[in-house]
């Protein structure tokens, strides 16, 4: 790739950035012969940084936790994607002014009819965050009913599952749920519970599919611990990668060949 002045910037925002979208977006990039850059950043001030987003311009940016409900009140246009879930994972720049979306959402939908997880399955779903509210809006419009939202913090979490007629709890709990999903930390690299379950032994073992939005590590404590079970998994590596998918084509205007998009998922897991 030669860079020069007509080089056009992307990048992502996340407390603790990854190699996978810089690995993701420059394959594509270099594939597909589109002079584009991708840069993975983490502010030390989030306004400053979305104001240089506008400024520069970067045609591009890519919101990741904690940011993304705090980046809602420096953009200028939410897309029905967004506006729904008031989350965001997508920032697109044009001529200075900023869309927000969130292709989270679009990725955790593409899962559920994947792998045809049944809108009858029970389901608890731990986390309120950003990612909590791509996964349970979903989940809703997909059909589910019968589900949990777990979550300590009690004003997220109860709004979360009103909005989203689903039933809330702040302590572990006792269940039969058939399908878990981790939306939290919890088992992530570089934090404090990177070795943690985010669900009991117990509770995998009485499940049937194990869901971890978590990317890195694809393989996660949780996701280990179900494949040593023998349960069907859903790694945070396939949403990253859908939601990349996405994110590429709002930049860039291309949807890469089935073949070129798979060949970069595989090189952004490598690194």
């Amino acid at each position: 790739m030669r860079l020069n002045k007509d080089t056009v910037l992307c990048m992502s925002l996340a407390a603790k950035p990854s190699n996978f979208g810089t690995r993701f977006h420059n394959y594509l990039y270099e594939a597909l012969g589109l002079n584009y850059l991708y840069k993975a950043f983490a502010p030390t001030d989030l306004t400053q940084a979305i104001a240089g987003v506008r400024g520069l311009p970067v045609r591009g940016c890519a919101i990741s936790m904690p940011y993304k409900e705090q980046v809602i009140a420096l953009v200028d246009e939410l897309d029905a994607s967004a506006q729904a879930i008031q989350s965001v994972n997508t920032i697109v720049n044009s001529d200075g002014v900023l869309k927000a979306y969130n292709t989270d959402y679009i990725a955790i939908a593409k899962l559920i009819e994947k792998y045809k997880i049944s809108s009858n399955t029970k389901f608890i779903l731990k986390g309120s965050g950003g990612m909590a509210k791509a996964v349970a809006f979903a989940l809703k419009n997909a059909g589910f009913k019968n589900g949990t939202v777990w979550a300590k913090n009690q004003t997220a979490g109860q709004a979360l599952a009103q909005s989203c007629c689903f039933a809330w709890t702040a302590d572990a709990p006792h269940s039969d749920a058939e399908l878990l999903i981790n939306a939290t930390p919890v088992g992530m690299q570089g934090t404090a519970f990177s070795n943690d379950l985010a669900f009991s032994e117990q509770m995998i073992q009485s499940a049937s599919i194990i869901f971890d939005v978590v990317a890195l590590p694809a393989d996660t404590p949780m996701i280990l611990k179900a494949k040593s079970l023998q349960k069907q998994v859903i790694q945070g590596s396939e949403v990253f990668a859908l939601q990349a998918l996405e994110q590429f084509y709002l930049y860039t205007g291309v949807y890469p060949s089935q073949e070129v998009f798979q060949a970069a998922a595989t090189f952004s897991r490598a690194g």
